[in-house]
């Protein structure tokens, strides 16, 4: 039997080597004396060496594990972030699991064991049971990785691949293509056993599933030192880290393919790959892919390690993770309580930077600090109410009944301009720069200069009140009570289009430059071409009146009178989600605001609600008043990236008027 055979080989094999090592030893016995005496001599110097380089592995280890715990912490976050529409239950569940690092990254890929100084060894237990699996081929497995991180420089240089056939064919081949072809050591101390060769030729004459066979009857034939030897020669094989092997450049190309959960899992396989993982610019791709537009700025750290650099578009991106988990089952502290306007209507809200301002149909505004909460001042001149505002950094303008507007200092609360000319309410108003353009019920629009006061341009044509305008800095979309949408030429005031369709009052608009998308009192929708006054689309499902709008990147959200919201696709006129259900509004919806996750919602049911934008699913209350379902409304609603501010009360005294600022902001420590 070509096996015992092979055992017998072995063993006179065996034999002959020791006899080679004794007559060696009797060679060199009568050196070792002198080595000794030179061993003592040098021995001291050795010891402190050693100890020199414990205490720098000590400090080396435990910056890792800091690092190591830094690296926990931020797949910690992607992984709380990642369970957020799991069940409580599970989520207790996985609280003692380690979070995002994934077995499959830090055993199979772990750093190239090809020389015997590389970063990660690796040890193979002998006695594990070897199993057939013939129907899918050889099983790769997972093996135990070392504790100590591989480190950058130990890879091998890219210009160091030996090259090979364009496509592997056999094992040898692929050795050969990642330079371990010359590096294995070989067994030469005995010659090929007879018919090895003939052997061999009939093996590479089989079929695939026949090879497979032939390899698993030998696998049993084989003794355990045997089985060792082979797995010594192919394990290394399958633990090859390709991305060392590549420029750094195409490395993080490699990378960036991946979603940012697996790049945190990624950077706890070993150091190189962490060093590939934090690239700043690998992270700004992501953060532009999510929106978000500005990195964190850096921290200092207590200890600086060459070859590392934290990015701040990593921080960046982690912080949004957190704030979206935030909004999405965070702790829903008691909202800052600002309390003014008396028991008036709040008419208008709006909310940039730190600054909030309300309009009251009380013939005043309010700034407020969104911070503290505390009232910065009360801007008073109008003769009636507010109904209509708009706000850029330190400016405020707002319309009235009393058929002007007014041009504020948001600082110092001064009014620099009042605005004549319109002969009824201003009703509406959109600012672009330095320009605004106004609607009133007299049926006319007109463009302003915010910095001189001056009408610049009169536009006539519709025949009842405006109701909602739209600018661009180049075109006015203008909806009115007389049931038409007008497109504009400001610098001309000739009127470009009229979209005819609707059969009642027009009360929203939304632009972007292409699409003119109008809701009526006909409960229809209408997407127009701005450029032909085409109409695209007619989207219906709304029973009722659509009181509120917002388009962005072709995906409208309305919010209708029938205590329903959609979201619709204007490319196609797809209605995509209905926001409904068990927990759907009761009551009209008043006010919507949406980004790429979530929509929220308010209503005269007392209600601010958030929602899923993908899914359409409910997510959880945010705001509910006492007095919702007795007189409780919330009228409007404005939500920064980290903030949310609800102007309530109610029309039969049963809800006292005021503002809820609720904060969802992370600290980033």
């Amino acid at each position: 039997m070509w096996g015992a055979e092979q055992r017998r080989l072995r063993g006179q094999s065996l034999a002959e080597e020791e006899d080679e090592e004794d007559e060696e030893e009797n060679n060199n016995s009568s050196g070792h004396q002198e080595e000794e005496e030179t061993e003592e001599r040098t021995e001291g110097g050795e010891e402190q060496g050693r100890e020199e380089e414990e205490r720098e592995e000590g400090e080396e280890e435990e910056e890792e594990e800091e690092d190591e715990e830094e690296m926990d912490q931020d797949s910690d976050d992607f992984e709380h972030s990642a369970e957020s529409g799991r069940e409580e239950e599970e989520e207790e569940e996985g609280e003692g699991e380690e979070g995002l690092r994934s077995p499959s990254l830090r055993n199979n890929v772990s750093a190239p064991n090809n020389n015997l100084d590389s970063g990660c060894t690796h040890q193979s237990s002998s006695n594990k049971k070897m199993k057939r699996k013939l129907d899918h081929g050889p099983e790769v497995r997972s093996f135990p990785s070392g504790k100590k991180p591989c480190k950058g420089p130990e890879y091998p240089s890219p210009t160091g691949i030996v090259p090979c056939p364009a496509t592997p064919t056999t094992f040898g081949h692929i050795r050969t293509a990642n330079g371990q072809g010359q590096q294995r050591r070989r067994i030469t101390s005995i010659q090929p056993p007879t018919g090895l060769q003939e052997w061999l030729r009939t093996f590479q004459s089989w079929t695939g599933p026949e090879k497979l066979l032939a390899l698993d009857e030998l696998i049993d034939s084989c003794e355990p030192t045997q089985v060792k030897h082979m797995m010594q020669v192919i394990e290394p094989q399958f633990q090859r880290d390709f991305i060392s092997l590549l420029p750094k450049e195409l490395a993080l190309y490699v990378l960036s393919f991946l979603e940012p959960k697996d790049l945190l899992q990624a950077a706890q396989t070993c150091r190189y790959w962490r060093i590939l993982a934090e690239d700043n610019l690998l992270w700004r791709e992501k953060c532009r892919e999510e929106g978000i537009d500005e990195p964190l700025p850096l921290k200092k750290r207590k200890i600086v390690k060459p070859g590392f650099t934290h990015s701040p578009w990593k921080s960046a991106y982690i912080r949004q993770h957190r704030i979206d988990t935030n909004w999405r089952r965070g702790d829903l502290k008691s909202p800052k309580v600002l309390k003014g306007h008396d028991d008036h209507v709040i008419t208008c809200l709006q909310f940039c930077g730190n600054r909030i301002v309300s309009g009251s149909d009380d013939n005043t505004l309010k700034v407020w600090s969104a911070i503290t909460g505390k009232c910065l001042r009360t801007l008073v001149g109008h003769t009636g109410g507010v109904w209509s505002s708009q706000m850029r950094d330190n400016i405020i303008i707002s319309g009235s009944t009393d058929r002007t507007l007014k041009v504020w200092n948001a600082e110092t609360g001064e009014c620099i301009h009042t605005l004549y000319g319109h002969t009824s309410t201003v009703r509406c108003m959109h600012l672009h720069e330095k320009r605004v353009v106004s609607g009133s019920r007299d049926a006319t629009l007109r463009v302003w200069d915010i910095e001189t006061g001056q009408c610049l341009h009169v536009l006539m044509g519709h025949v009842a009140a405006v109701r909602c305008v739209q600018y661009d800095g180049r075109r006015v979309v203008s909806g009115a009570y007389d049931f038409m949408v007008k497109v504009w030429d400001p610098e001309t005031e000739t009127c470009l289009h009229t979209l005819q369709g609707h059969t009642n009052r027009v009360y929203s608009l939304q632009f972007d430059g292409i699409h003119v998308v109008s809701g009526s009192l006909d409960t229809s929708i209408r997407v127009w071409d701005v450029e032909t006054g085409n109409c695209i689309h007619t989207l219906t499902g709304h029973q009722s009146l659509t009181s509120g709008m917002e388009l962005k990147d072709n995906i409208l959200v309305s919010g209708n009178a029938d205590s329903t919201v959609k979201i619709w696709d204007i490319k196609t006129g797809q209605c995509l989600q209905t926001l409904q259900g068990p927990h759907k509004h009761q009551s009209a919806v008043t006010c919507l605001q949406f980004n790429k996750n979530f929509v929220i919602t308010s209503s005269d049911d007392g209600t601010v609600k958030l929602w899923d934008l993908k899914t359409g699913e409910f997510i959880r209350n945010l705001v509910t008043l006492e007095s919702g379902g007795s007189g409780g409304v919330v009228w409007r609603i404005r939500a920064s990236n980290t903030k949310l501010v609800c102007a309530v009360g109610s029309r039969n005294g049963t809800e006292e008027t005021k503002l809820l600022v609720l904060d969802f902001d992370v600290d980033m420590k």
